[in-house]
């Protein structure tokens, strides 16, 4: 039995933690000392990417923070917009394009992130990683070079780990709660074409890239804390609503963090005076302060610690005149809507198609909502619970 010895457990008072398996594991640490969380993040983070991965053929990569994601992503290409809210400059490679959508969703909670890529990290991908906050990184493979720059993270401390792509789990999981466990099939649900096969609104048909944007979401709120809802766009997540007790919340923050990403994009975020000096991560968290601006630290009060001049605040007419110009964009909850305000709260953000699984006693006043909406929405038959 492979045992391997850990940090420690989920905080530094719980000690003697460790990981086993009777068969071997199927991870190698190249660098650093993993935690317990790391390792979490990492194992849920290589699901997602890998079956990312296999169901849409692009290369993949998540950032994950306490066993959610914070963003996914697949390598579409970026538009001339999304290269400048996201920094970028050159030609990063498909799986570098992926991690830099995947850390975009939501900028300031991917800070000290774990990442997960479907593909060899190459060295336009570790070139990216290298520049961000970040705790550790599991792929299949490191180019030499991709993983010199990535041992240089932390004062040579950073975790990677190597995992065996051909490695496939048991039929069952298992886990102990109070000395009890608990063992049940695993979730083993894949999108394919019977997934949407069932449109429930007048709107029926969806792109190719809503289909993308589709098994994305769906995906990611397999391994999402529930509840949880997704929203997607242009093969990225744009809003991840994770661990609500009621659904209704999950929507509002998934389609509250899905309208900050839209709103950097408008040319009087992506034209804000800079100062020269200020890191990537200023710059995010002063993008997210001026766009959903705190009373306590308000950046237009705090101009001169991140501009060369003071910015004109965007008014709540600028807001919303530029959301109502944001359409196409895709939802998907972990289980059904029970009521129709969900549907009501992500038109106000876009969404144009939804897949969830049906079954509620309201599903006729939640598919009528979605029509009075010029929706599409799919009932998938399948719940996607995570815990």
């Amino acid at each position: 039995m492979e045992r391997l010895e850990l940090k420690y457990g989920l905080n530094p008072n719980q000690g003697n933690a460790y990981i086993y398996r009777k068969g071997g594991l199927p991870i190698t640490i190249l660098n650093g000392r993993v935690g317990y969380i790391n390792l979490l993040d990492a194992l849920n983070g290589w699901q997602l990417v890998s079956e990312l991965k296999a169901s849409l053929s692009l290369p993949a990569a998540a950032s994950f923070k306490h066993v959610s994601p914070a963003g996914a992503a697949v390598a579409v290409p970026l538009s001339e917009k999304e290269r400048k809210m996201y920094f970028v400059k050159g030609e990063p490679s498909p799986l570098a394009t992926a991690y830099i959508r995947a850390r975009g969703t939501d900028r300031m909670s991917s800070f000290g992130d774990f990442i997960a890529l479907s593909d060899i990290c190459d060295v336009s991908t570790a070139s990216v990683i290298a520049k961000e906050v970040s705790d550790g990184i599991i792929a299949p493979g490191y180019d030499e070079e991709a993983l010199s720059l990535l041992k240089a993270k932390k004062k040579g401390c950073y975790t990677i780990i190597q995992i065996d792509p051909d490695f496939r789990a048991e039929e069952n999981d298992e886990r102990m709660v109070l000395g009890i466990t608990f063992s049940q099939k695993r979730n083993d649900f894949m999108p394919s074409e019977m997934t949407f096969s069932n449109p429930v609104t007048q709107k029926k048909e969806i792109p190719a890239s809503v289909r993308t944007d589709l098994v994305l979401s769906l995906l990611t709120l397999k391994y999402t804390q529930s509840n949880s809802v997704c929203l997607a766009y242009n093969g990225q997540t744009t809003g991840v609503g994770a661990g609500q007790q009621s659904r209704l919340h999950c929507t509002r923050l998934a389609c509250d963090k899905s309208d900050i990403w839209h709103l950097r994009q408008s040319d009087k975020v992506l034209s804000l005076p800079f100062r020269k000096n200020l890191s990537r991560n200023e710059k995010d968290n002063a993008i997210v302060q001026y766009l959903s601006p705190d009373p306590e630290i308000d950046v237009i009060d705090n101009w001169q610690e991140y501009f060369t001049e003071r910015p004109d605040a965007m008014s709540e007419d600028e807001r919303r005149e530029y959301l109502a110009s944001v359409s196409g964009v895709s939802l998907s909850s972990d289980a059904f809507f029970p009521f129709p305000d969900n549907i009501v709260r992500a038109g106000r953000s876009g969404v144009g198609y939804v897949a969830q699984p049906g079954g509620s006693i309201r599903d006729d006043l939640v598919v009528g909502k979605a029509d009075e909406n010029g929706m599409v929405m799919f009932f998938t038959g399948a719940r996607l619970f995570h815990h």
